[in-house]
């Protein structure tokens, strides 16, 4: 595989060697927000250094192939909503603790330090930063991309649906939350946006084991 990589991939890859590298590069990486006229994207890793943003699924596909590079096994979590817009992070161990790698548009939805006793409990901490005007945390799985094969996610120059198909079709842990509570942190975070320019939150507790989020959510 890396004799597959072109000098800049392979210069890009050594020089992302840690979970928290890969993530203060995707905290400078612009969002893919797909805008029109152009259609929907779903790039491998090849695709996103050529395109220079990424949307969550990418940025998650593209930390993959990265740190597969430095041992670490390709999994992802998929998170479900009730609204359908789904979010997928890389997920990884570093002494018997799981931490992760990813980029949002949502300040909350970032990278976690490895701290967390199980995947199950790494998922808990997106619950509260997930409710926003119509989300809501309902299950999570967790995929390792190995299983798909021959199936290049990696280096294709083409979309890779597949990856997609496979996180749908994934059976997903039930995550249960009280519609009260979901009323109440959708309330405030109704009540903070409209209060403050529609500027988005980043009050939640446990902030302490989330690895750095974008300056963009941070600036006045």
């Amino acid at each position: 595989m890396p004799d597959s990589f072109t000098p800049r991939e392979r210069q890009l890859i050594a020089r992302l060697r840690s979970p928290l590298d890969v993530q203060r590069y995707l905290n400078r990486l612009p969002y893919n927000t797909e805008p029109p006229p152009g259609r929907a994207t779903l790039r491998s890793f090849r695709g996103v250094v050529r395109a220079g943003s990424a949307h969550c699924l990418e940025a998650t596909i593209f930390t993959a192939a990265v740190l597969e590079q430095h041992r670490f096994p390709p999994l992802v979590l998929s998170f479900e909503s009730i609204d359908h817009l789904d979010h997928v992070i890389f997920v990884y161990q570093r002494r018997g603790r799981w931490g992760s790698v990813a980029r949002s548009r949502d300040p909350g939805l970032h990278g976690r330090k490895p701290v967390f006793a199980t995947p199950r409990a790494l998922a808990l901490s997106y619950v509260d930063p997930y409710v926003d005007y119509t989300g809501g945390v309902t299950g999570y799985a967790v995929v390792d991309l190995r299983a798909l094969g021959d199936y290049d996610w990696r280096l294709s120059e083409r979309n890779v649906w597949k990856v997609e198909q496979v996180l749908l079709n994934t059976k997903h842990h039930r995550i249960r939350t009280s519609p009260a509570r979901i009323k109440a942190l959708r309330a405030r975070y109704r009540a903070y946006r409209a209060g403050h320019g529609g500027r988005k939150p980043i009050y939640y507790k446990g902030r302490e084991r989330w690895t750095e989020i974008p300056e963009e959510f941070l600036s006045d």
